[in-house]
């Protein structure tokens, strides 16, 4: 069977999530290429994607919180003609083509965007393979509501199966798998074993300090607030890609153990070794964290799904969050004061967690590859949501 993959660089989740899908197929068997949707039709996109994001989400965050708000409430949908629409036909030709040549049994996505080009593609040309949506957070995105040609929409939780629907994603279409992670979060370690192997005190509570790939936040300033309290335990730091990051805390005069590191493949022993992290809260963070029944600690989310998935956590009881009025020593203090909040917090965990994800995905892709592509009639062309969440079967056209 032979799979692509389609990412866009807004961050890393996204590539991490199609990497680790492409290594659970590969392992398999499936023959997979994993390929980079905005390089490949408009390098112009890409950069403004892949720098314009950081950018927006470091810089003016504001701004980026309130366009995410008012593309929430966005009315458009897939069967209804918009400039994004006349725009993205202008620039999926060279998708279609590597499509036509690569010739794909299935179609994986992990942003929306790249999902985008294949719903218009779909609609103007028809597409000879299965497509398959992979959401990276625990909210819908703005903008899948473009994407109501797709086979299956997989997402992180049935617990965001009306937010689904409203899309205008059919029961059928939607698939609660969760989010895929990487093969080395199958496995755990005691606690102990964890902390002797990174050379920690291994009876010693220990915090994971956590900025995503990225390094984002004060984390030497997060470092030296910690270091001040009196409750005893070591701390873990991971600065991702923040060289000026990690030589700060390096800096520090400290009096309690740190671990401090750059960019890291080996996250899946550090949260082992962890009794709750500290954390922006990404898709792909959030997913491993639960997978490792490790509470978190919500600090310093990045504007819109951040915001989003720190709402999906707190109502269900999976994390705590710093805010202006109670910070990050306080929660700390209240964590590991109340043992038995943390034993409550990994019992909401473990109502949510997805550990199983990733073979689950692999199961649906490989069935939906012996499966002939579906057409989609453009009878819908225009139809509000709730009508395409009732008369919606499985799109496509011919132009």
């Amino acid at each position: 069977m032979k799979v692509l993959i389609l990412t866009i660089t807004a961050g890393e989740g996204h590539n991490a999530t199609a990497a680790a899908i492409r290594d659970a197929l590969s392992a398999r068997g499936a023959d997979c290429d994993v390929l980079d949707a905005y390089l490949k039709t408009s390098r112009a996109l890409y950069n403004i994607i892949a720098k314009g994001y950081l950018l927006t989400t470091s810089d003016f965050r504001k701004l980026y919180a309130n366009t995410y708000a008012r593309l929430e409430r966005r009315k458009s949908n897939s069967f209804k003609p918009s400039l994004t629409r006349t725009s993205y036909a202008m620039i999926a030709r060279r998708i279609y083509q590597y499509i036509l040549k690569a010739q794909p049994d299935v179609i994986v996505y992990t942003h929306v965007f790249a999902g985008m080009l294949l719903d218009v593609i779909r609609q103007r040309k028809g597409l000879p393979a299965r497509t398959v949506g992979v959401l990276t957070d625990f909210a819908m995105h703005p903008f899948w509501e473009e994407v109501l040609r797709t086979d299956r929409v997989v997402i992180p939780s049935d617990l965001i199966l009306p937010a689904a629907r409203r899309k205008g994603l059919t029961t059928e279409q939607i698939a609660p798998i969760g989010i895929p992670i990487r093969p080395q979060f199958d496995t755990s370690l005691p606690p102990e074993e964890a902390r002797r192997q990174l050379g920690l005190d291994p009876a010693c509570p220990t915090v994971l300090l956590m900025g995503g790939s990225m390094g984002y936040g004060n984390l030497s300033g997060i470092i030296t607030e910690m270091d001040e309290m009196e409750e005893h335990f070591q701390i873990i730091a991971v600065c991702g890609n923040n060289k000026k990051a990690k030589e700060e805390i390096d800096a520090l005069s400290l009096r309690k153990t740190v671990l401090t590191l750059g960019y890291t493949e080996n996250i899946s022993l550090l949260m082992d070794a962890s009794d709750c992290i500290v954390s922006k809260p990404g898709g792909l963070t959030t997913s491993e964290a639960l997978v490792k029944r490790l509470p978190m600690i919500i600090c310093n989310p990045i504007p819109g799904q951040e915001d989003r998935n720190a709402e999906f956590l707190l109502n269900n009881g999976a994390a705590m969050k710093v805010s202006p009025t109670v910070g990050l020593t306080d929660i700390l203090h209240q964590f590991f004061h109340s043992p038995e909040r943390a034993r409550l917090m990994r019992a909401s965990i473990d109502l949510i967690r997805k550990p199983n994800a990733t073979s689950d995905l692999s199961d649906l892709i490989f069935s939906l590859g012996a499966q002939p592509p579906h057409t989609f009639p453009e009878t819908n062309r225009g139809a509000s949501h709730e009508e395409n969440v009732s008369q919606h079967t499985d799109p496509v056209s011919a132009s």
